[in-house]
């Protein structure tokens, strides 16, 4: 079976984009134990020793992947428990809504090996200082490819447009929508990210979730304008949606699921097409004034060529990111006591799977 993964935080024109503070919701999780270290301190190790016994115990999980290296993990849940472990250091600081009664701290700062780490304190700060500076050069990139893709959608998704696809949603929702559902509610969550290996989408995710896919065709940034109406009408009829913003615009939707439909719609472009066959195809950019689009082809064109050229300058800067935290993770792993690291997931694994179902 597909795993279910997503995105809590994402590289984006505006800088890192976070959504980790869902995981601070006490109305959601009655137990959320949130990691505070270094580099190179087994944080990712730790959660999938505790991911390791939930699944033993027969739980599913949700994996939560760094944007910055999808190989990582920042958070697991365990939906069942009502349970999350989750790496709370910058960039995506998670601080307790509700301490002691849901929150709790991890830290493993203690089991670094404080004067072993002395002598290579210059190194540390130098692979510090490398690392965030490819960061600074990303977003950049990432900021002038954002505008560019703005000023498509803008060309584009004029009044006359915008309309068609309130007519087309108007129609799904007719037809996909009558059923009611219970209390409902919406969580956040990145399908797509911009990582080190390139622009992601995490299609298993929606392969876990959905039986019927809408493909939506979409190289416009269109597919906003017709998720939008859906999600309302979604949420309005008490069903439960994840709705998954571009990480490109995180103003707009690239993605809507609602699991107890067994239902999704996805943004299929030229670089990230859904790799499946759709329950239904919906070309979007068919909706587009082709007369509007012909006088415009020149300048089409060349923004498109340009915001993909940035994005990918931002790709390659975020590999030479990966590269220097690789080396900072490797001159911290030698002073740092991965047994210790071990035994406290064991014990944050106990405590999780002693709670009751919900």
């Amino acid at each position: 079976m597909p795993k279910i993964q997503y995105f809590l935080g994402g590289n984006t024109p505006s800088g890192f984009y976070s959504l980790y503070h869902q995981l601070s919701d006490p109305r959601r999780f009655r137990a959320v134990y949130i990691i505070k270290s270094g580099p190179g301190s087994g944080k990712s190790t730790l959660m999938r020793r505790v991911e390791r016994h939930a699944q033993a115990a027969g739980l599913e999980t949700e994996e939560v992947l760094c944007s910055g290296d999808p190989d990582s993990l920042d958070a697991v849940i365990i939906p069942a428990l009502g349970a999350a472990v989750v790496d709370g250091t910058a960039p995506h600081v998670l601080e307790p809504c509700c301490p002691g009664a849901v929150d709790r701290y991890i830290d493993l700062s203690g089991f670094y090996d404080r004067a072993g780490l002395q002598p290579i304190k210059e190194d540390i700060m130098a692979a510090t200082a490398e690392y965030q500076g490819h960061y600074k050069r990303v977003y950049r990139c990432l900021g002038a490819a954002g505008e560019l893709r703005r000023d498509v959608n803008e060309l584009l998704a004029v009044p006359a447009v915008q309309q068609k696809l309130a007519k087309r949603a108007a129609g799904i929702i007719g037809r996909e929508l009558k059923k009611p559902g219970g209390a409902g509610g919406a969580d956040q969550r990145f399908l797509s990210a911009v990582t080190h290996k390139g622009a992601l989408t995490l299609w298993g995710t929606v392969e876990a979730q959905a039986g019927r896919v809408y493909e939506l065709a979409d190289s416009s940034g269109l597919a906003h304008h017709l998720l939008n109406p859906i999600l309302t009408a979604g949420l309005a009829a008490g069903h439960r949606a994840v709705a998954c913003p571009d990480p490109m615009a995180p103003d707009r939707l690239a993605h809507l699921i609602f699991p107890d439909l067994s239902l999704a719609f996805v943004t299929s472009t030229p670089e990230a097409p859904w790799p499946h066959r759709a329950y239904r195809r919906l070309r979007l950019d068919a909706m587009v004034d082709a007369d509007a689009c012909r006088a415009a082809k020149p300048r089409l064109r060349f923004t498109r060529r340009v915001a993909a050229a940035l994005t990918e300058e931002a790709v390659a800067g975020l590999a030479q990111a990966k590269a220097a935290h690789d080396k900072l993770e490797r001159l911290y792993n030698p002073y740092v006591d991965f047994d210790g690291v071990m035994e406290t997931a064991d014990r944050t694994a106990d405590e999780i799977l002693s709670l009751e179902r919900i």
